[in-house]
């Protein structure tokens, strides 16, 4: 019997390391890519000291022939994948007036193309196999521009349109297609940063007031391992005190 496998594409240093922690605690074999793969290291000999499998690679999810390649190889080399996590993001904010061609696009192939590619090739080795599952990270973005995010905003909301589709055309092949909007913020160096440079102290926020990428990973397992006859397609996260 060989290990289910996972592959976290956009395994970063929060939530997609978190998603492969909680994994492989269980016993799944990880693998695991985003742009510059040697980042991956300490993660990767992380989970192997603790009795489990992982596997790094650098991949951009931009680049057509990139993800078709890294798919052919983790089927071929390690076998089927079970669960695909897209992962990745492209958080930026910029004045309509000052967000040229170049940011948007960038940003658009980032959050939404990558989301397309990636979800295509996991559909094309598991629906033949008539099972599986695949999920998007998703955002406050997702639902709702907001001022200075219209690059961001489109690119989540893209995302979120290619969910929706890829759930009504798989769920019938038994693929679980599912979207994860996370509405808060994530207790992350980059958002830490982010309040003190708006004048803010994070060590100064009551409990649970950011929201630990543990729980998105703990989230992300339940996602995976729902029964047939109670799928979920959305579901929102956020800590108790986030306005929405």
């Amino acid at each position: 019997m060989t290990k289910p496998i996972v592959f976290i594409a956009g395994a970063g240093d929060y939530i997609g390391s978190e998603v492969a922690r909680r994994f492989a605690q269980d016993g799944y074999l990880v693998c695991m890519a985003r742009r510059n793969g040697e980042k991956l290291e300490p993660l990767v000999a992380e989970i192997e000291q603790g009795g489990g499998e992982a596997y790094g690679y650098s991949m951009d999810a931009r680049d057509e022939e990139a993800v078709i390649e890294r798919f052919a190889q983790i089927e071929n080399d390690l076998g089927p994948i079970s669960l695909v996590l897209h992962n990745i993001g492209g958080n930026v904010n910029f004045p309509i007036r000052e967000t040229t061609s170049r940011v948007f696009r960038k940003v658009w192939e980032m959050a939404c193309l990558s989301g397309f590619l990636v979800g295509r090739e996991a559909a094309k080795y598991m629906v033949p196999r008539g099972k599986g599952s695949i999920f998007f990270t998703g955002a406050t973005a997702s639902l709702r521009g907001g001022s200075g995010y219209a690059a961001f905003a489109a690119g989540k909301f893209g995302l979120r349109a290619l969910a929706q589709s890829m759930a009504r055309e798989l769920g019938p092949e038994n693929i679980h297609v599912a979207h994860l909007i996370i509405d808060a913020g994530v207790d992350t160096a980059f958002v830490r940063d982010r309040i003190a440079a708006a004048g803010g102290d994070p060590n100064a926020l009551p409990a649970d007031t950011l929201m630990k990428p543990s729980s998105i990973g703990e989230t992300y397992f339940h996602l995976h391992n729902q029964a047939r006859d109670a799928w979920t397609f959305e579901l929102d996260l956020r800590p108790f005190g986030e306005k929405f």
